[in-house]
């Protein structure tokens, strides 16, 4: 290539080369004109296996003390030139990596503390927070060649995803990559759990160890599946685990300080135990042993006719249209079909039909886009009954003392009454992720009127998607009688009185 080259470039392309000076650099001071710092700073062993990871993603932790802020900003320094390192707020942010970065770097003259941003030759470090998921906008624009999270489960699903579009360069040869590093625990376990279900999800079908690289991709309905690596549609993710022994600079003392934090955080800190991280909030509806159990009991059959069928509609958008069959106790798999694909009422009522004939009854949301489907099931001579999860409850739970503020409420509570083990009952779940987080996702509060639940909105930002799969169980356990029998009030007369004449 001919001498003088990076001159020819576009300027943007001469910026990130580092044949023009970074934006805002005044090269004439003379603490600014010397060459970059030196870093005094060598990896440990499983530090340096993530900065040599191919993976586009890595999640890197597990145990506290394995290093996760000093990797990040050393591979900042070492490998990136546009650099924006994340912690969810600002106390965060200053105690953690900006005083680390001030030790590591040195060079203080190359920090501005206002702006939160390092201006070293060839190499900019942002520190940012998130402490609201909508101010992930003000990164709406900006490009960076590396994006780091220090401990991601304090993040939402939203607040990652929307960050992973802002990895990207023009600089040629430039490597741009997302790492993550974290603890089990916090707000968002269970979502990156679910993302590196590979490797943290004991249940998970294919596991993969600790270091390997899988490859990913989105579907048009949503669903994140496993690709192979020549796949142009996906992208490379890993996990690389490190642990207290990992690092030999941390106090002796220290494990022993750790050993005494009570469950759950001494297994989630001391070992890095990521399922010990579904610790249940006081305020969950369904614990989540029991919704384990309930799919711990569940086997496969062949699904002839059910009892109720459940189904939460789509339409459009990334929202699932859901049917949940069950026959008595036992749930089949669950019939998911994106929204894209049920654009119409009509489909909804072909996915339908099979299953609301004869004996069986569906549940139908009808808030929104599910009116049309029971419009036109009703017209097709279907056994479907409307239910507005807004519409006000005059049930009670199994003891007769507790009241609802509306039949969402009611209906998630009947699925925790199935599930509760002093109850009795033998409620088999299909073993789905999704239904598991939608289930665990419900909370509750005492109202004067009675129980009320997260609103669906709530959920949906907890969980980065619409808790259709829940739904739909929930509408499917409506059509039950419990003590008050209140519920056969949504039923038809003439068939409350053939159920209750059979005993049902």
């Amino acid at each position: 290539m001919r001498s003088g080259w990076k001159s020819n470039l576009p300027r943007r392309l001469q910026y990130f080369t580092g044949s023009l000076p970074i934006k805002g650099f005044d090269f004439s001071k003379p603490s600014q004109t010397a060459s970059k710092p030196k870093l005094e700073w060598l990896p440990l062993a499983r530090q340096q296996a993530a900065i040599a990871s191919v993976a586009f993603e890595t999640l890197y932790g597990g145990a506290v003390g394995g290093g996760k802020s000093d990797l990040l900003l050393g591979l900042a320094f070492l490998r990136h030139r546009r650099v924006l390192l994340l912690r969810r707020t600002f106390p965060d942010l200053e105690r953690s990596l900006i005083v680390r970065s001030l030790e590591l770097y040195g060079s203080p003259d190359c920090y501005n503390q206002t702006k939160h941003v390092w201006k070293l030759p060839g190499l900019r470090i942002e520190f940012g927070h998130l402490e609201h998921e909508k101010t992930i906008h003000q990164y709406q624009s900006a490009q960076y060649d590396l994006v780091g999270f220090d401990e991601l489960t304090q993040f939402t699903r939203l607040q990652y995803e929307y960050l992973l579009s802002r990895a990207r360069t023009v600089a040629r040869g430039q490597r741009v990559r997302v790492v993550a590093c974290t603890n089990p625990g916090g707000e968002g376990n269970d979502w990156v759990m679910a993302r590196w279900a590979a490797w943290l999800d004991a249940g998970y079908p294919h596991p993969a160890a600790a270091g390997e690289v899988r490859w990913f991709k989105r579907l048009a309905d949503n669903r994140e599946v496993e690709a192979s690596a020549g796949d142009p549609a996906a992208i490379s993710r890993t996990f690389i685990a490190a642990r207290l022994g990992d690092n030999p600079y941390l106090d002796e003392h220290y494990r022993q300080r750790l050993g005494l934090l009570p469950e759950p955080f001494r297994s989630q800190l001391l070992n890095g135990d990521w399922q010990v991280g579904l610790v249940d909030d006081v305020y969950q509806v369904i614990p989540t042993a029991w919704i384990q159990a309930a799919q711990a009991r569940w086997t496969a059959r062949d699904v002839l006719v059910s009892t109720a069928v459940g189904v939460d509609v789509a339409r459009g958008g990334d929202d699932q249209t859901v049917l949940a069959r069950r026959m008595g106790d036992w749930f089949a798999e669950l019939i998911k079909v994106s929204g894209r694909q049920t654009p119409t009422g009509q489909v909804v009522v072909q996915l339908l039909a099979p299953w609301a004939v004869g004996a069986s009854w569906a549940m139908v949301d009808v808030i929104g886009v599910g009116a049309s489907a029971y419009d036109l099931a009703v017209g097709q001579g279907l056994n479907v009954i409307p239910i507005n999860f807004a519409a006000k409850s005059t049930a009670t739970d199994v003891s007769g003392q507790l009241h609802f503020v509306n039949l969402r409420a009611e209906a998630y509570w009947r699925v925790r009454d199935a599930l509760d083990p002093a109850g009795g009952r033998q409620v088999a779940l299909p073993p789905d992720a999704e239904l598991l987080g939608d289930l665990r996702a419900q909370r509750w509060r005492m109202q004067t009127n009675g129980i009320a639940l997260l609103s669906k909105d709530e959920v949906r930002r907890a969980l980065g998607r619409s808790p259709d799969c829940g739904d739909a169980v929930a509408l499917a356990l409506l059509l039950e009688r419990h003590g008050s029998g209140v519920s056969l009030a949504l039923l038809p007369e003439d068939i409350i009185d053939e159920r209750e004449t059979a005993g049902w």
